[in-house]
């Protein structure tokens, strides 16, 4: 009998039968989840409050996706020149210093553009804090950029013949052109790596889950970089030093994404293999293979040279831009921060701590 209207929306329940024998030792049948009744609520899902992100993505645009890209290029191409000063490659010398300085002049641009005041710059320089990644690459930019300014200035005076209106500083200027070179290439592998460092030490989630594996990636994308446009700016006679560093550079771009991912939550790495990003890092990882497959094997051809230098190039921009676009992806979506969160505080209870349920951090 219909005691409500609702009943009617209530599902059939499957016919009981009475077993025989004595009464009460019957066995009722269940729907094997031990209820006798079908459920009528389905698994929860989680869903934020109105669709809202959980974390707040961070505030920047291609500006920023830009300086990483040329604050790799800037670091490769110091150490280059460092090879080339100690090697007796004038020319990749040159072309290396010019490029740091280019690079990372246009970077800082791009980041002076992005921070909205060049004052703000400044401002972070007042204080030097270890524990913020933001403190130690704003020092790390400005020790890198006066030693590529001394070698790339020496270098244009040279090309000019000694026309520059240095003064007495001329001297100066190649007395410590030799360390200044030295110095910058110090710095070169920090300002390659430091960004990475900082792109972890956020809450988004992506660069979160990545961030013991993201500055080995950053780095290899640097040696890509610097050495694709070495192997496009300079003569194949004097390209030995970026062609080994463009097959190095590949190797360890590959790698590093394979194991990062690897490590990674699965849900944390979607963002990677999925949409724009996705797009962009498996075009990354196709043009570092052809790159350094004709750098490797065709290398000393000037027209393989360049195509195979433009390859890397475009990996390596493809690389830093792929990994920034994930983690905005991974920010504006709430599950990929509480389904990584719910699989560390599995993972945790798994092995035994079941006392602090708040803390979820690997």
């Amino acid at each position: 009998m219909t005691l409500s209207e609702f009943d009617s929306f209530r599902p059939s329940e499957p016919a009981r039968r009475r077993q025989g024998g004595k009464r009460g030792t019957g066995r009722r049948r269940d729907n094997g989840d031990g209820s006798r009744e079908m459920p009528m609520v389905p698994e929860p899902e989680f869903t934020s409050y109105y669709g809202r992100p959980v974390v707040k993505p961070a505030p920047w645009g291609d500006d920023v996706a830009i300086y990483l890209f040329l604050g790799g290029v800037a670091g490769g191409s110091a150490l280059l020149g460092l090879g080339g000063q100690l090697t007796g490659r004038p020319i990749l010398r040159r072309n290396a210093r010019l490029g740091a300085l280019t690079a990372v002049s246009a970077g800082a641009v791009a980041l002076v553009k992005d921070l909205g005041r060049p004052e703000r710059f400044l401002h972070m320089l007042r204080t030097f804090k270890v524990t913020s990644p933001m403190s130690v690459g704003s020092w790390i930019l400005s020790a890198f950029s006066a030693g590529t300014a001394v070698t790339a200035v020496a270098e244009i005076d040279r090309m000019t013949g000694s026309r520059l209106p240095l003064g007495p500083l001329r001297k100066v200027l190649h007395a410590v052109e030799g360390t200044a070179g030295v110095e910058a290439a110090v710095f070169a592998g920090p300002l390659a790596a430091y960004t990475a460092v900082l792109l972890g030490d956020t809450a988004t989630p992506t660069w979160n889950a990545a961030h013991e594996e993201l500055p080995f990636v950053f780095v290899s994308s640097a040696c890509l970089a610097s050495a694709g446009l070495a192997m496009v700016t300079t003569p194949i006679h004097e390209t030995g030093p970026a062609r080994k560093l463009a097959v190095l550079g590949v190797l360890g771009d590959v790698a590093a994404m394979k194991v990062m991912e690897h490590r990674m939550d699965p849900v944390a790495a979607e963002p990677l293999h999925q949409g724009k990003a996705g797009t962009m890092l498996k075009w990354s990882e196709r043009l570092a293979l052809a790159g350094g497959l004709g750098t490797l094997f065709a290398g000393r051809n000037r027209v393989v040279a360049a195509v195979s230098g433009l390859a890397l190039l475009s990996a390596s921009a493809l690389t830093r831009f792929g990994v920034f676009e994930a983690g905005l992806a991974s920010a504006r979506d709430p599950r990929y921060t509480i389904e990584p969160q719910k699989n560390r505080l599995a993972a945790r209870r798994a092995a035994g701590v079941t006392g602090d349920a708040i803390t979820t951090a690997s």
